[in-house]
């Protein structure tokens, strides 16, 4: 996978990217305030890399994927697509222009459950992309939704079936056969193997780095669970209240974490081994309101290393290490060396 930094290895850049979500009241549903789910993301993709993009719940990993492909539409901010030697601003394409888009902009949803629909055969759901975009028709889309199938580990013999009839782990594959159809340039993975056993999730995995390989495709992985995304990911991005807090190489995260935050997230990672004694960093009190975001650095409420700059001002991501990004004012200064953290 390409670590070159060369503007022609860039797909997607985000500058700026705010989606904020309008709070109403009274009768008259007159907005008092705004959710700022996401809130000024900046960062870019490169072609055939996995950047992971890992948080808790609510910190905005999930509206950042939607809102870069308009999925949900962002607020503010750029969103660059790179294709075909153009740099499109996919904020400024009106509806029947980004809809020429959609086939290399894809998306696998969290819940195989839900995003399946019932009513639908195994094929209707893979061909439908196909059919829409009038790519194939007859026994040439037979044969072609066949191969999808095989490819990511199904039996041809699951055509005429409907979704209630398989496991979670098969119902995530029909998922990505479905994102696969149209050969796209980039996936957004929104946590695909949280609802699957953890057996099953290291299969989907698998199957992704190979699919990866295979069909040259770009991921933003989004998940919460640190171990998985070490796995697969070639970068990673941290993210917090609505902003990325954190921004580097996956070896260099889980070898030398700059930001308090990530640290703690890493701290609480589970290992198998009951005689393994670990230092948690605590966390205090709750993630804040995004519609009342503390002022300062929004970690400050909760950070052990807080000082008084942190409650006033805001510190921007910038490079504390050469591709190593934080936004902490102490970012390289503070020692968490003494923290027994493993992986």
């Amino acid at each position: 996978m390409s670590e070159s930094n060369g503007k022609a290895d860039v797909l997607f850049e985000i500058e700026d990217l705010k989606t904020h979500f309008p709070i109403k009241k009274g009768i008259w549903r007159k907005v008092v305030g705004h959710v700022k789910a996401v809130d000024g993301v900046s960062m870019t993709l490169r072609r055939g890399e996995t950047l992971g993009l890992v948080g808790e719940s609510g910190c905005g990993k999930t509206t950042t994927g939607r809102s870069m492909i308009r999925l949900i539409e962002p607020t503010d901010g750029r969103v660059t697509f790179h294709h075909d030697g153009q740099a499109i601003d996919l904020r400024s394409l009106e509806a029947d222009e980004l809809r020429g888009l959609r086939r290399y902009l894809q998306y696998i949803f969290q819940d195989p459950f839900s995003s399946l629909n019932p009513r639908m055969t195994v094929f209707d759901i893979v061909a439908e992309p196909l059919v829409i975009n009038e790519i194939s028709s007859g026994s040439e889309l037979e044969g072609r939704v066949e191969q999808l199938l095989v490819r990511v580990g199904l039996h041809p013999d699951h055509l005429r079936r409907y979704p209630h009839a398989f496991s979670g782990g098969q119902r995530q594959r029909i998922g990505i056969a479905r994102a696969l159809a149209l050969t796209p340039q980039l996936i957004i993975a929104d946590e695909p193997v949280s609802a699957l056993d953890v057996s099953v999730q290291a299969q989907v995995i698998n199957l992704m780095e190979e699919l990866q390989e295979e069909f040259d495709l770009t991921y933003l992985f989004v998940a919460h669970d640190l171990s998985v995304v070490e796995h697969i990911s070639d970068r990673v991005a941290v993210m917090y209240l609505g902003q990325i807090v954190e921004l580097t190489t996956s070896d260099r995260l889980y070898e030398r974490p700059l930001h308090p935050y990530t640290v703690a997230l890493m701290s609480a990672v589970p290992i198998a081994d009951p005689d393994h004694q670990m230092d948690r960093v605590p966390l205090e009190g709750d993630v804040p309101d995004p519609a009342d975001a503390p002022s300062g650095c929004k970690f400050h409420p909760r950070c052990a290393y807080a000082q008084d700059i942190c409650k006033t001002d805001d510190p921007s991501l910038k490079e504390i290490e050469p591709g190593h990004e934080a936004s902490c004012h102490f970012a390289g200064e503070i020692d968490f060396e003494t923290l027994k953290i493993e992986h």
